[in-house]
């Protein structure tokens, strides 16, 4: 062979090596962006759930009131759910990677300073922008994981993305019951500091780099992004301070509520009118867009409604502390961690409506075991519902998220992510204010009925008064009349602790009931080709 041919033969060898690399080289780039955003989302979802669980503690420290204390949640909510909308366009103006970079550190900068906030006024500054930055997170994992991944391994991010959605929410509360009976509530914010150093190191290393495009600034949709800012921020304070303020009762949430109507309604005749839309609210017409969003805003409500409403009852029935309350619902979390890794190949063997059909059955039945609830409704008496909630959670977020968002144009891919993820937050908050209010009424109504079937010319009644006033006597009070009234009031007790158990008990029966609408919302969905189930990929 000649000088010549065997040069040729070597450069066509090395052409073809550096072929092979370039794709590995550019896949593992592409995935360890995939898992660098969905860290970002995972930690911005769960400080939510981790705050709320040490929500007193932090109150105490920092010398707020009940009241004024539940701001610290609020302003972190209100801050997410304004710029979850926002950040397709603001990547644009930014790209990407300097968007995400610089809100992922300021993420941490904030996340630091909240633990050294010295009063509540600090707190909430502070908290705010901490939910500002790491809002953008959620909405931009979504999009690197619809624009970047193949179609053939959406699923596989998606169920990465389902640990930031469903898994954050439930582990929330183990993690900060933990860090705070063991090491302080600070602990709940310094927790952030190590996974999110080694996410931005993810993304500084996996993110292209793109010039800035200033220039959209003045094209932006700016009466839609101050009609949107106005009407959800609005929104949010009335769902999250109504029930405290009882509703229309209170002129603030009167006017609150007309400012967010306005607002709101102008925001939508605003997108559905200019040439430049901050977000396209047209891909909801589409058939699977539209019943994947209605699905996950249901699945919102059930989500953190559940999350919400078995601590209250844990702390209020039970008496347990934030870390006892974290135990019971680490069984909500930990088989999730199990199982959500395992969902892609469902997808592919099965119809992902089928998978996402059965999650949403078993988070239903999750909820119905729980209606029969009595004073001994504990910790080993919740381990099953729990566990069968896990699966069912488990099981919902990737496929519908797949479906959902199956044959989205890429140049509509931040208005998608936009909108399911906002979607499904605010059927969180609606949820939240929702199942707050009818706990309330419910063990009102419990109260009136049982309250009206004890009479004082009940056998059952007397004896039992009695019973109590010998205990009281022999157990320190010497004053009959004494005994007698503490008798009374022990009893009054009682049917106040009965009628919070039926109302929780009603309450789960509710969420049940919006699962199972979810699940009807399911199977309107139509079988996107890529997601065939036998293996079609």
């Amino acid at each position: 062979m000649s000088a010549q041919a065997i040069s040729s033969h070597i450069s066509a060898a090395g052409t073809a090596s550096t072929a092979a690399q370039t794709p590995n080289h550019s896949a593992l780039k592409m995935w360890v962006a995939v898992v660098g955003s969905t860290l970002g989302a995972f930690m911005a979802v769960l400080n939510i759930q981790i705050v709320n669980a040490s929500l007193a503690d932090i109150q105490g420290a920092i010398g707020a009131g009940i009241d004024d204390g539940g701001w610290i949640s609020t302003s972190y909510l209100i801050a997410e759910i304004v710029v979850i909308p926002l950040s397709a366009w603001l990547a644009r103006i930014f790209s990407v990677r300097i968007y995400l970079l610089t809100n992922a550190v300021l993420f941490l900068v904030f996340s630091l300073a909240c633990a050294h906030a010295a009063n509540l006024g600090q707190m909430i500054v502070l908290r705010a922008i901490q939910g500002f930055t790491g809002g953008v997170l959620i909405p931009m994992a979504f999009t690197i994981i619809i624009t970047q991944l193949p179609k053939a391994k959406q699923p596989v991010g998606m169920a990465l993305f389902a640990l930031s959605a469903t898994f954050a929410p439930a582990i929330g509360p183990t993690i900060g019951g933990y860090l705070t009976e063991n090491w302080g509530w600070q602990y709940i914010f310094y927790v952030n500091l190590v996974p999110g150093a080694i996410m931005i190191a993810m993304l500084w290393a996996s993110l292209e780099r793109a010039p800035m495009q200033l220039d959209l600034l003045r094209e932006g949709d700016w009466p839609g992004i101050i009609t949107m800012a106005i009407g959800l921020g609005a929104l949010q304070t009335v769902l999250e301070e109504g029930n405290k303020d009882d509703w229309f009762g209170s002129p603030f949430i009167v006017r609150l509520s007309v400012i967010a109507a306005i607002a709101l309604s102008l925001f939508l005749v605003i997108e559905l009118t200019t040439k430049k839309p901050l977000l396209n609210l047209r891909l909801l017409v589409r058939r699977n867009f539209g019943f994947g969003i209605l699905a996950n805003f249901l699945l919102g409500i059930a989500l953190y409604g559940s999350v919400f409403i078995l601590p209250l009852y844990l702390a209020r029935i039970q008496g347990y502390n934030s870390e006892q309350i974290g135990m019971v619902l680490a069984w909500t979390g930990l088989p999730q961690l199990i199982l959500i890794p395992l969902v892609p190949r469902l997808m592919q063997r099965f119809d992902a409506r089928y998978v996402i059909a059965i999650g949403f059955a078993l988070f239903a039945a999750s909820n119905f075991m729980n209606v029969q609830m009595t004073i001994n409704t504990a910790a080993d008496q919740l381990l099953w519902p729990n566990i069968v909630r896990a699966v069912g959670q488990a099981l919902v977020f990737a496929p519908l998220s797949a479906v959902a968002t199956a044959g989205i144009e890429h140049e509509n891919a931040g208005s998608a992510s936009a909108l399911f993820n906002m979607m499904r937050n605010l059927g969180g908050a609606i949820g939240i204010a929702a199942l707050q209010t009818f706990v309330s009424k419910r063990e009102q109504y419990h109260s009136n009925i049982l309250t009206n079937s004890i009479s004082l010319f009940e056998e059952a009644t007397r004896s039992r008064i009695q019973k109590l006033t010998s205990y009281f006597l022999t157990h320190g009070i010497s004053d009959l009349a004494t005994a007698q009234h503490k008798a009374i009031i022990a009893v009054g007790a009682r049917v106040k602790q009965q009628a919070n158990i039926m109302a929780f008990s009603d309450t789960f029966y509710l969420l049940g009931i919006a699962l199972i609408v979810a699940l009807a919302a399911t199977l309107l969905l139509k079988k996107p080709g890529h997601l065939s189930g036998g293996g079609a990929h």
